[in-house]
Protein backbone atom coordinates (compact mmCIF):
# COMPACT_ATOMS: atom_id res chain seq x y z
CA UNK A 1 0.00 0.00 0.00
CA UNK A 2 1.48 3.52 -0.79
CA UNK A 3 0.66 6.23 1.78
CA UNK A 4 -0.34 10.03 1.31
CA UNK A 5 -0.81 12.52 3.78
CA UNK A 6 -3.98 12.30 5.96
CA UNK A 7 -5.81 15.06 4.33
CA UNK A 8 -5.14 13.83 0.90
CA UNK A 9 -6.52 9.89 2.16
CA UNK A 10 -9.53 11.27 3.16
CA UNK A 11 -10.20 13.06 0.01
CA UNK A 12 -9.38 10.23 -1.96
CA UNK A 13 -11.95 7.76 0.69
CA UNK A 14 -14.76 10.25 0.22
CA UNK A 15 -14.15 10.27 -4.05
CA UNK A 16 -14.66 6.66 -3.63
CA UNK A 17 -17.89 6.64 -1.27
CA UNK A 18 -19.27 9.65 -3.35
CA UNK A 19 -19.12 7.36 -6.61
CA UNK A 20 -20.27 4.21 -5.12
CA UNK A 21 -23.26 5.92 -3.94
CA UNK A 22 -24.24 8.00 -6.68
CA UNK A 23 -24.00 5.14 -8.31
CA UNK A 24 -25.81 3.23 -6.48
CA UNK A 25 -28.48 5.72 -6.07
CA UNK A 26 -28.73 6.93 -10.16
CA UNK A 27 -29.73 2.42 -10.56
CA UNK A 28 -32.37 3.03 -7.75
CA UNK A 29 -30.76 0.40 -5.57
CA UNK A 30 -32.61 0.71 -1.88
CA UNK A 31 -30.73 2.60 0.85
CA UNK A 32 -28.01 3.11 -1.99
CA UNK A 33 -25.60 6.09 -1.36
CA UNK A 34 -24.77 3.75 1.97
CA UNK A 35 -24.62 0.61 0.50
CA UNK A 36 -22.52 1.97 -2.83
CA UNK A 37 -20.28 3.58 -0.71
CA UNK A 38 -19.45 0.99 1.17
CA UNK A 39 -18.57 -1.45 -1.39
CA UNK A 40 -16.58 1.08 -3.43
CA UNK A 41 -14.59 1.72 -0.46
CA UNK A 42 -14.13 -2.09 0.31
CA UNK A 43 -12.80 -2.78 -3.20
CA UNK A 44 -10.10 0.26 -2.95
CA UNK A 45 -9.31 -0.86 0.74
CA UNK A 46 -8.50 -4.97 -0.21
CA UNK A 47 -6.39 -3.06 -3.34
CA UNK A 48 -4.31 -1.38 -0.94
CA UNK A 49 -5.56 1.97 -1.66
CA UNK A 50 -4.83 4.36 1.21
CA UNK A 51 -8.64 5.17 2.21
CA UNK A 52 -9.36 5.95 5.83
CA UNK A 53 -12.35 7.90 7.82
CA UNK A 54 -10.14 9.94 11.22
CA UNK A 55 -12.16 8.67 14.11
CA UNK A 56 -13.14 12.61 15.35
CA UNK A 57 -15.32 12.11 11.43
CA UNK A 58 -16.98 8.80 12.35
CA UNK A 59 -17.96 10.16 15.39
CA UNK A 60 -19.57 13.33 14.02
CA UNK A 61 -21.00 11.20 11.59
CA UNK A 62 -23.08 9.35 14.53
CA UNK A 63 -24.05 12.38 15.89
CA UNK A 64 -25.18 14.16 12.96
CA UNK A 65 -27.06 10.75 11.80
CA UNK A 66 -28.66 9.78 15.69
CA UNK A 67 -30.40 13.02 15.43
CA UNK A 68 -32.03 12.82 12.31
CA UNK A 69 -32.98 9.43 13.00
CA UNK A 70 -35.16 10.57 15.91
CA UNK A 71 -37.47 12.44 12.96
CA UNK A 72 -38.81 8.65 12.60
CA UNK A 73 -40.04 8.64 16.49
CA UNK A 74 -43.20 10.30 16.34
CA UNK A 75 -46.63 10.29 19.27
CA UNK A 76 -47.45 7.16 16.83
CA UNK A 77 -45.08 5.68 16.88
CA UNK A 78 -44.65 5.52 20.87
CA UNK A 79 -48.05 4.37 21.10
CA UNK A 80 -47.19 1.34 19.97
CA UNK A 81 -44.32 0.19 22.43
CA UNK A 82 -46.99 -2.22 24.45
CA UNK A 83 -46.28 -4.62 21.45
CA UNK A 84 -42.51 -4.45 22.43
CA UNK A 85 -42.18 -7.11 25.66
CA UNK A 86 -43.58 -9.38 23.24
CA UNK A 87 -41.05 -9.21 20.31
CA UNK A 88 -38.21 -8.85 22.78
CA UNK A 89 -38.72 -12.33 24.84
CA UNK A 90 -38.57 -14.04 21.09
CA UNK A 91 -35.40 -11.75 20.51
CA UNK A 92 -33.51 -13.69 23.09
CA UNK A 93 -34.93 -17.15 21.60
CA UNK A 94 -33.80 -15.61 18.22
CA UNK A 95 -30.43 -14.47 19.38
CA UNK A 96 -29.16 -18.15 20.73
CA UNK A 97 -30.91 -19.92 17.50
CA UNK A 98 -28.68 -17.71 15.23
CA UNK A 99 -25.94 -18.39 17.25
CA UNK A 100 -25.97 -22.33 17.70
CA UNK A 101 -26.99 -22.25 13.58
CA UNK A 102 -24.10 -20.27 12.77
CA UNK A 103 -21.84 -22.22 14.84
CA UNK A 104 -23.31 -25.50 13.02
CA UNK A 105 -22.31 -24.37 10.06
CA UNK A 106 -18.63 -22.80 10.93
CA UNK A 107 -17.80 -25.91 12.47
CA UNK A 108 -19.89 -28.49 10.24
CA UNK A 109 -19.22 -26.54 6.42
CA UNK A 110 -16.24 -24.37 6.95
CA UNK A 111 -14.48 -26.92 9.16
CA UNK A 112 -13.49 -24.11 11.72
CA UNK A 113 -11.66 -25.15 15.51
CA UNK A 114 -14.47 -24.74 17.90
CA UNK A 115 -13.27 -21.89 19.75
CA UNK A 116 -13.03 -19.56 16.39
CA UNK A 117 -16.32 -20.83 15.33
CA UNK A 118 -17.97 -19.84 18.60
CA UNK A 119 -16.74 -16.38 18.32
CA UNK A 120 -17.91 -16.38 15.16
CA UNK A 121 -20.94 -17.21 15.32
CA UNK A 122 -21.67 -14.78 17.88
CA UNK A 123 -24.26 -12.30 16.30
CA UNK A 124 -22.70 -8.38 16.08
CA UNK A 125 -21.23 -6.57 19.05
CA UNK A 126 -17.56 -7.50 16.91
CA UNK A 127 -15.22 -4.58 18.87
CA UNK A 128 -16.88 -6.91 22.39
CA UNK A 129 -16.45 -10.39 20.60
CA UNK A 130 -12.79 -9.02 19.51
CA UNK A 131 -12.01 -8.67 22.92
CA UNK A 132 -13.30 -11.54 24.31
CA UNK A 133 -11.55 -13.89 21.71
CA UNK A 134 -8.14 -12.41 22.30
CA UNK A 135 -8.08 -14.02 25.68
CA UNK A 136 -8.55 -17.53 23.62
CA UNK A 137 -6.37 -19.18 21.15
CA UNK A 138 -9.03 -18.28 18.09
CA UNK A 139 -8.15 -17.31 14.83
CA UNK A 140 -8.46 -13.46 15.35
CA UNK A 141 -8.29 -12.42 11.96
CA UNK A 142 -10.66 -15.65 10.82
CA UNK A 143 -13.29 -14.09 13.39
CA UNK A 144 -13.14 -10.53 12.21
CA UNK A 145 -13.07 -10.54 8.23
CA UNK A 146 -15.34 -12.76 8.79
CA UNK A 147 -18.19 -10.63 11.07
CA UNK A 148 -17.15 -8.10 8.86
CA UNK A 149 -18.29 -9.34 5.41
CA UNK A 150 -21.31 -10.54 7.52
CA UNK A 151 -22.25 -6.80 7.87
CA UNK A 152 -21.23 -5.85 4.25
CA UNK A 153 -23.61 -8.77 3.00
CA UNK A 154 -26.32 -7.60 5.61
CA UNK A 155 -26.14 -3.64 4.28
CA UNK A 156 -26.31 -4.94 0.72
CA UNK A 157 -29.16 -7.58 1.39
CA UNK A 158 -31.52 -6.62 3.79
CA UNK A 159 -33.15 -3.51 2.25
CA UNK A 160 -34.01 -5.61 -1.07
CA UNK A 161 -35.98 -8.17 2.04
CA UNK A 162 -37.44 -5.04 3.16
CA UNK A 163 -38.48 -3.15 0.42
CA UNK A 164 -39.76 -6.68 -1.34
CA UNK A 165 -42.74 -7.35 1.79
CA UNK A 166 -45.74 -5.66 0.70
CA UNK A 167 -46.12 -3.87 4.31
CA UNK A 168 -42.51 -2.56 5.07
CA UNK A 169 -43.71 0.99 5.03
CA UNK A 170 -44.70 2.50 8.70
CA UNK A 171 -47.60 4.51 6.84
CA UNK A 172 -48.83 7.90 8.52
CA UNK A 173 -45.04 8.35 9.74
CA UNK A 174 -44.68 11.89 8.49
CA UNK A 175 -41.25 13.47 8.57
CA UNK A 176 -41.57 16.63 10.83
CA UNK A 177 -40.62 20.07 9.26
CA UNK A 178 -37.12 21.27 9.46
CA UNK A 179 -36.30 23.27 12.43
CA UNK A 180 -35.36 26.66 12.60
CA UNK A 181 -31.56 27.99 12.56
CA UNK A 182 -32.23 28.64 16.67
CA UNK A 183 -33.86 25.39 17.14
CA UNK A 184 -31.27 23.27 15.14
CA UNK A 185 -28.84 24.66 17.02
CA UNK A 186 -30.12 24.31 19.96
CA UNK A 187 -30.99 20.39 18.92
CA UNK A 188 -27.49 19.93 17.93
CA UNK A 189 -25.80 21.23 21.11
CA UNK A 190 -28.60 18.76 23.28
CA UNK A 191 -27.86 15.81 20.78
CA UNK A 192 -23.82 16.37 21.16
CA UNK A 193 -24.46 16.68 24.85
CA UNK A 194 -26.44 13.12 25.05
CA UNK A 195 -23.62 11.67 22.73
CA UNK A 196 -21.13 12.96 25.00
CA UNK A 197 -22.41 11.42 27.96
CA UNK A 198 -23.23 8.00 26.52
CA UNK A 199 -19.56 7.29 25.44
CA UNK A 200 -18.49 8.88 29.39
CA UNK A 201 -20.89 5.86 30.25
CA UNK A 202 -19.97 3.78 28.09
CA UNK A 203 -23.23 3.06 26.57
CA UNK A 204 -23.04 0.68 23.31
CA UNK A 205 -22.80 2.71 20.46
CA UNK A 206 -22.89 5.77 22.15
CA UNK A 207 -22.03 8.62 19.71
CA UNK A 208 -25.07 7.46 17.85
CA UNK A 209 -27.57 6.11 20.51
CA UNK A 210 -27.12 9.43 22.71
CA UNK A 211 -27.84 11.70 19.70
CA UNK A 212 -30.70 9.08 18.91
CA UNK A 213 -32.51 9.02 22.25
CA UNK A 214 -31.90 12.59 23.16
CA UNK A 215 -34.23 13.65 19.90
CA UNK A 216 -36.38 10.80 20.00
CA UNK A 217 -37.13 12.80 23.23
CA UNK A 218 -37.86 15.87 21.55
CA UNK A 219 -39.28 15.21 18.81
CA UNK A 220 -41.89 12.74 20.37
CA UNK A 221 -42.73 15.45 23.10
CA UNK A 222 -43.24 18.28 21.12
CA UNK A 223 -40.66 20.01 21.60
CA UNK A 224 -38.67 20.42 18.92
CA UNK A 225 -39.09 19.30 15.44
CA UNK A 226 -36.49 16.79 14.20
CA UNK A 227 -35.47 16.53 10.39
CA UNK A 228 -32.13 17.24 8.58
CA UNK A 229 -32.45 18.26 4.71
CA UNK A 230 -31.12 15.89 2.21
CA UNK A 231 -27.74 17.66 1.16
CA UNK A 232 -26.88 16.76 5.07
CA UNK A 233 -28.25 13.19 5.26
CA UNK A 234 -26.81 11.74 1.65
CA UNK A 235 -22.93 13.15 3.01
CA UNK A 236 -23.90 11.43 6.46
CA UNK A 237 -24.66 8.26 4.28
CA UNK A 238 -22.26 7.88 2.40
CA UNK A 239 -19.40 8.88 5.33
CA UNK A 240 -21.02 5.61 7.50
CA UNK A 241 -20.23 3.19 3.86
CA UNK A 242 -16.99 4.77 3.90
CA UNK A 243 -16.64 3.97 7.24
CA UNK A 244 -17.99 0.53 6.78
CA UNK A 245 -15.86 -0.38 3.69
CA UNK A 246 -12.01 1.23 5.70
CA UNK A 247 -12.77 -1.77 8.04
CA UNK A 248 -11.05 -3.82 5.02
CA UNK A 249 -7.94 -1.91 5.23
CA UNK A 250 -6.25 -5.34 7.54
CA UNK A 251 -7.78 -7.76 5.03
CA UNK A 252 -5.96 -9.43 1.91
CA UNK A 253 -8.24 -10.09 -1.44
CA UNK A 254 -6.69 -13.99 -0.64
CA UNK A 255 -8.49 -13.52 2.52
CA UNK A 256 -11.65 -11.70 1.61
CA UNK A 257 -11.67 -14.29 -1.12
CA UNK A 258 -11.33 -17.63 1.08
CA UNK A 259 -14.10 -16.13 3.55
CA UNK A 260 -17.09 -14.69 0.60
CA UNK A 261 -18.26 -18.40 1.04
CA UNK A 262 -18.45 -18.54 4.95
CA UNK A 263 -20.02 -15.05 5.06
CA UNK A 264 -22.28 -15.83 2.45
CA UNK A 265 -23.11 -19.21 4.28
CA UNK A 266 -22.94 -17.81 7.69
CA UNK A 267 -25.46 -14.58 6.66
CA UNK A 268 -28.15 -17.61 5.45
CA UNK A 269 -28.33 -19.38 8.47
CA UNK A 270 -28.58 -16.45 10.39
CA UNK A 271 -31.11 -14.57 8.45
CA UNK A 272 -32.82 -17.72 7.58
CA UNK A 273 -33.30 -17.76 11.29
CA UNK A 274 -34.09 -14.28 12.01
CA UNK A 275 -36.45 -14.38 9.09
CA UNK A 276 -38.25 -17.26 10.59
CA UNK A 277 -38.92 -15.70 13.68
CA UNK A 278 -39.75 -11.79 12.11
CA UNK A 279 -42.65 -13.58 9.91
CA UNK A 280 -44.02 -15.69 13.01
CA UNK A 281 -44.19 -12.34 15.02
CA UNK A 282 -44.80 -10.06 12.33
CA UNK A 283 -48.40 -12.34 11.76
CA UNK A 284 -48.94 -12.56 15.37
CA UNK A 285 -48.55 -9.05 16.57
CA UNK A 286 -49.21 -7.53 13.17
CA UNK A 287 -46.28 -5.62 12.76
CA UNK A 288 -44.26 -4.80 9.71
CA UNK A 289 -41.95 -7.78 8.48
CA UNK A 290 -39.31 -5.34 7.33
CA UNK A 291 -39.26 -3.84 10.89
CA UNK A 292 -38.77 -7.15 12.36
CA UNK A 293 -36.57 -8.39 10.01
CA UNK A 294 -34.21 -5.07 11.14
CA UNK A 295 -34.51 -5.68 14.60
CA UNK A 296 -33.76 -9.75 14.77
CA UNK A 297 -31.34 -9.35 12.08
CA UNK A 298 -27.05 -10.23 13.29
CA UNK A 299 -26.31 -6.85 12.30
CA UNK A 300 -24.38 -3.49 14.22
CA UNK A 301 -26.91 -1.68 16.26
CA UNK A 302 -25.58 1.36 14.41
CA UNK A 303 -26.38 -0.14 11.14
CA UNK A 304 -29.42 -1.88 11.29
CA UNK A 305 -31.25 1.26 13.02
CA UNK A 306 -30.18 3.45 10.30
CA UNK A 307 -31.26 1.04 7.52
CA UNK A 308 -34.95 1.54 9.12
CA UNK A 309 -34.92 5.20 9.20
CA UNK A 310 -33.53 5.07 5.66
CA UNK A 311 -36.42 2.73 5.03
CA UNK A 312 -39.16 4.09 6.62
CA UNK A 313 -39.52 1.77 9.19
CA UNK A 314 -40.02 2.19 13.08
CA UNK A 315 -35.91 3.30 14.08
CA UNK A 316 -36.82 3.45 17.74
CA UNK A 317 -39.14 -0.29 17.80
CA UNK A 318 -35.24 -1.39 15.50
CA UNK A 319 -32.85 0.17 17.95
CA UNK A 320 -34.65 -0.68 21.26
CA UNK A 321 -34.14 -4.49 20.07
CA UNK A 322 -30.84 -4.10 18.90
CA UNK A 323 -29.42 -2.39 21.90
CA UNK A 324 -31.52 -4.74 23.91
CA UNK A 325 -29.60 -7.81 22.31
CA UNK A 326 -26.07 -6.11 22.71
CA UNK A 327 -26.22 -5.11 26.26
CA UNK A 328 -27.53 -8.55 26.91
CA UNK A 329 -24.51 -9.97 25.07
CA UNK A 330 -22.01 -7.72 26.63
CA UNK A 331 -23.69 -8.71 30.46
CA UNK A 332 -24.05 -13.04 29.60
CA UNK A 333 -21.64 -13.00 26.81
CA UNK A 334 -18.28 -13.30 29.87
CA UNK A 335 -20.17 -16.01 31.64
CA UNK A 336 -21.58 -18.09 28.66
CA UNK A 337 -18.26 -17.66 27.09
CA UNK A 338 -16.41 -18.87 30.69
CA UNK A 339 -19.09 -21.82 30.84
CA UNK A 340 -18.50 -22.89 27.13
CA UNK A 341 -14.92 -22.66 27.27
CA UNK A 342 -14.42 -24.85 29.59
CA UNK A 343 -16.55 -27.52 28.42
CA UNK A 344 -14.28 -27.32 25.00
Amino acid sequence: MFHLRPAASLLLTLTFGAAGGTLFDLIGLPAGWLSGAMIVVALAALSRLPVELPGVMRNGLFVVLGLSMGAGVSPEVMSRISQWPVSMAILFLVVILVTLATYAFLRLSAGWDKTSAYFGALPGALSFVMALAAETRSDLARIAASQSIRLLILVVVLPYGVTGSTDHVMHGMERPVVPGAGQLALLASLCLAASLIAVRLRFPGGWLTGAFFMSSALNASGTIPVALPEWVLVPCYIGLGCFIGCRFSQTTWRSFLSMIGVGLGAVAVGLTVSAGAAWGVAHFLGLPFGQLLLAYAPGGLEVMTLLAFMLDLDPAFVAAHQLARYIGMVLLLPLVTALVLREK
